[in-house]
């Protein structure tokens, strides 16, 4: 993987956009092919019915969508869940506030390394989904299915600003907004945009900053193990792969880590941006946005906690490439 040397992170020798691969012998692959075979029309079944009818429901309660989440989650095995609340000790998570933990009117900051990711907050939380650009303030509210494509999908990835904003239209909104007109569950964002193998956090979206003063962001780290599961590779091929992971393997285990919510104390919680009074684009490309959504130097303190937490939770390193040179990366992936 020398090839793809330029695709790590200066500082930390970190490469993110990596496949992440684990050995196996041909006994073990071919239980993997028996159990995948028979789990695949299981997971197809249970899933169309689901996304195409049961969510559409408009009396089912809540409850019973997070227990049908839960029993797609574990026809592939997905059920060993150790979760713990940053600075507790083990079994006193009983003990905590109901405010430990993401609730109505609070901001979940997830780290993106998976479609699991996305089914797993669904199923806890309940939160209303939204996707972010790099390089905007603004969100695009989004469903449970639009978010488990987006850990698959290069096009939900890796649009310019001008294409996002055009794809998303009159749906453009923020975190201030959406708090306010969804008063009873939690807003859940993937700051990142793009996804990782789960070694590196990269670079938070700026649109984390326009979260309510009294709305907690919980910054939420979910790790894998197996950990192949990760979707770095985009397309028809990466999602292949997963499936055969995914429905291939026993079980997968997933590890929870939940920091302590922090608020949003700058300028832009108050509904006053720093950068709002700059008019104009920055002539720097898509990738980099325009002058009022880049963060001051007190917003960018608040994303770097955030992004500190997710990396300290995730055990992994904070990385300073970006989706642009992800692009690049998959660009060469595919000629290799």
């Amino acid at each position: 993987m020398e090839k793809f040397s330029q695709f790590r992170d200066r500082g930390s020798g970190i490469a993110p956009f990596l496949p992440v691969t684990t050995e196996s012998s041909i006994f073990a692959t071919l239980f993997h092919a028996v159990l995948f075979l028979f789990r695949l029309p299981l997971f197809l079944a249970f899933s169309t019915a689901y996304f195409l009818v049961l969510q559409h429901i408009p009396f089912l309660p809540a409850v019973i969508r997070k227990l049908l989440l839960w029993s797609l989650l574990a026809i592939p095995g997905v059920w060993w869940v150790d979760l713990q609340l940053d600075g507790v000790k083990r079994g006193s998570l009983s003990q905590q506030p109901r405010s430990r933990v993401p609730g109505a009117r609070s901001i979940i900051a997830a780290n993106f390394t998976s479609p699991i990711d996305a089914l797993y907050l669904a199923a806890v939380f309940d939160p209303v989904f939204v996707a972010a650009h790099p390089s905007s303030r603004k969100v695009r509210p989004i469903g449970l299915f639009s978010a488990i494509l987006a850990a698959l999908s290069p096009s939900a990835q890796l649009s310019t600003l001008a294409q996002w904003e055009a794809d998303g239209g009159d749906g453009l909104t923020d975190l201030r907004a959406l708090v306010a007109r969804y008063p009873g569950r939690a807003i859940a964002v993937f700051p990142e945009c793009g996804t990782t193998n789960g070694r590196g956090i990269l670079p938070l979206s700026p649109c984390l900053l326009t979260a309510p003063a009294e709305s907690p962001i919980f910054a939420v780290s979910l790790r894998y193990t197996p950990p192949d599961v990760t979707t770095p590779i985009l397309g028809a091929k990466g999602s292949a792969a997963f499936a055969w992971k995914l429905l291939g393997r026993p079980t997968h285990y997933i590890r929870v880590r939940i920091a302590e919510g922090v608020h949003n104390t700058t300028a832009a919680s108050n509904g006053v941006s720093a950068g709002s009074a700059a008019a104009g684009s920055v002539r720097r490309g898509d990738w980099e946005g325009r002058a009022e959504d880049q963060p001051t130097a007190e917003e960018q303190q608040l994303l770097d906690r955030i992004g500190e937490a997710l990396a300290r939770l995730g055990r992994a390193k904070r990385v300073g490439l970006t989706l642009k040179e992800k692009a690049a990366f998959l660009k060469a992936w595919a000629k290799r």
